[in-house]
């Protein structure tokens, strides 16, 4: 009977995951419509598809084809994967391969970690995706381990520790495949962590090379830290980075200083509110470029590094994308870190604008009497312009599809002392929200260029979802209220929405398969507004994590 079932095991095992992935199969990820190979659909994190089987027409006939429960009832922030015929998953305790058309389960891995380690979580016990290479499921835990399954059967094949939880880390990160290294971040900056990036052999677990987003005083940089302020620097890199594969650079954002408490730390901070280029096979920074210089609002560029070919003054140009966190939009030649536009995407006051020679703020009062130590209201917030939450950018309509937040923080620096496994922020918490009249968010169509919106779908409770655009002329997205929904690309019309029943964090991705274009989203409420805004309005928002898929009907 042993011998039978193994028999059948094998034989349901062979019918998924035929052939492990390749490197090839990686770099067309953005453009193989089959599959979802790539965090971000692809390594420029443009979260666009050619597919346009659902479209303005035929949205109205889209409809649930499955839905499987993740048995989870935290916020689930993770990005589906699609290989073959199977979705890959994760959440903070489980990682799950599902048959992509009938929902089924084939198998489930769970997760373990010390009870005492969401004590050291700040903004959320949630886990954004993993990474497909070579026959292999990669992921992080929350108690900072990479580990690597068998993407046929579940089975964990190695597992390394990252670094230590005592010390306030963690791990969130869906990992990036570059040139044959699996790449992570870590979180933990609001802990007085030295922030970094690893690189692993994709084989053996075997650690690569480790790039400090804190450099010591001795390397670059190391000037723009005073004593050592530089050992509780923060810059945490818990967003997964871009990968150009012809440059053979992967462009990674950094995260706050740390403390919040600017005065505690004089001068720059480097590389913290920055994006590094990496070479992915030793970690060597090419070169950097600071958003922020020693922000004392945790404007963290941690968020996603769009790839783009765009004409830039009518010569085609590799550009680098970021709705940064400070509320300006930033375009970048990615070739040298040069800045070609930077324009404000929501209401800005504590900088009048970007210096185009130097790359610096122009920085107003607020920021002066921030750093002084006076009690400020600036704009955007602690959240920022826009959150973690990705943006999509179409290259046939030219625009970025991003969930804008609009409202602004009252900020107050006070002073902090160091304590290993304890917040080091060094701001008052007790009134942080600046909410005003009106919508507190917006899904935004933005110019790259100017900043500027051509259209823009308000919401009374902002969307912290990630953003998905088609050919089919379709944005989709969805609202901490559960609805998942689509959105006219041209002019911001509401075309279609669905009721989940929880609030919708997750990243929605589409691929194709027997003809049949299909959009899936998970569904799980839980994150970092619902944990600090005190809205009441989401209160009979009940959690518990599924995941949605979702076919236009015949």
């Amino acid at each position: 009977m042993k011998r039978i079932a193994l028999a059948a095991s094998l034989v349901i095992f062979a019918s998924y995951g035929a052939s492990a992935q390749t490197t090839e199969q990686l770099v067309k990820g953005a453009t193989d419509t089959s599959n979802v190979l790539n965090y971000g659909m692809g390594y420029n994190l443009q979260r666009f598809s050619t597919l346009n089987q659902i479209n303005k027409e035929t949205i109205k006939n889209l409809v649930p084809v499955w839905n499987y429960s993740l048995n989870d009832d935290r916020s689930e922030e993770s990005q589906p994967l699609v290989y073959q015929g199977v979705i890959y998953l994760t959440t903070h305790n489980a990682t799950i391969a599902v048959d992509a058309k009938t929902g089924k389960q084939i198998w489930k891995t769970k997760v373990e970690y010390p009870a005492e380690t969401p004590r050291i979580v700040c903004c959320g016990i949630i886990n954004r995706g993993a990474a497909l290479y070579d026959g292999k499921l990669f992921r992080t835990t929350l108690d900072a381990n990479v580990i690597a399954l068998d993407a046929k059967t579940g089975k964990e094949l190695w597992r390394q520790k990252a670094a230590d939880i005592k010390e306030g880390y963690s791990m969130t990160v869906a990992p990036l495949v570059a040139d044959g290294v699996v790449i992570t971040g870590i979180s933990g900056a609001e802990f007085g962590t030295r922030g970094f990036i690893d690189g692993w052999d994709p084989a053996t677990g075997k650690r690569l090379w480790r790039t400090y987003s804190i450099p010591t005083p001795d390397e670059p940089g190391g000037d723009t830290w005073k004593g050592d302020t530089w050992k509780l620097g923060g810059g945490s890199t818990w967003i997964t980075g871009s990968y150009d594969a012809e440059l053979n650079t992967v462009y990674w954002g950094i995260g706050n200083p740390g403390p919040f408490n600017a005065a505690v730390r004089p001068g720059d901070n480097l590389y913290t509110c920055s994006v590094l280029a990496l070479d992915p096979k030793t970690g060597k920074i090419k070169w950097h470029y600071q958003f922020s210089p020693n922000n004392p609002f945790d404007y963290d560029s941690v968020a996603e590094m769009v790839l783009a070919d765009m004409n830039v003054e009518g010569k085609p140009t590799k550009v680098l994308m970021d709705a940064n966190r400070n509320g300006f939009f930033y375009v970048l030649d990615r070739t040298n870190g040069k800045l070609l536009a930077a324009n404000p995407y929501v209401k800005v006051n504590w900088a009048t604008g970007i210096d185009m020679k130097t790359g610096r703020p122009i920085e107003t009062d607020v920021a002066k009497d921030a750093r002084d130590g006076k009690k400020v209201t600036v704009y955007p917030s602690i959240l920022g312009g826009k959150n973690w939450e990705p943006m999509s950018y179409n290259p046939q309509t030219g625009l970025a599809y991003a969930n804008t937040l609009a409202f602004g923080g009252r900020y107050k620096a006070e002073p902090v002392t160091f304590k290993q496994g304890e917040w080091y922020l060094g701001m008052d918490l007790t009134d942080p929200w600046e909410w005003g009249d009106g919508p507190r968010g917006h899904l935004k169509a933005i110019d790259p260029m100017t900043g500027k919106a051509k259209w823009e779908a308000p919401s009374d409770i902002p969307r912290f979802s990630g953003v998905l655009s088609t050919a089919g002329g379709v944005v989709f997205t969805g609202a901490l209220t559960g609805e998942f929904e689509a959105f006219d690309a041209e002019n911001g019309k509401k075309l279609w929405q669905f009721q989940t029943g929880s609030g919708i964090e997750g990243q929605p991705v589409t691929w194709q398969q027997d003809g049949v274009q299909y959009v899936a989203v998970t569904s799980g409420y839980g994150g970092v507004y619902s944990l600090f805004s005190g809205d009441e309005r989401l209160a009979k928002v009940p959690p518990g994590g599924s995941l949605w898929v979702f076919a236009v009907k015949n």
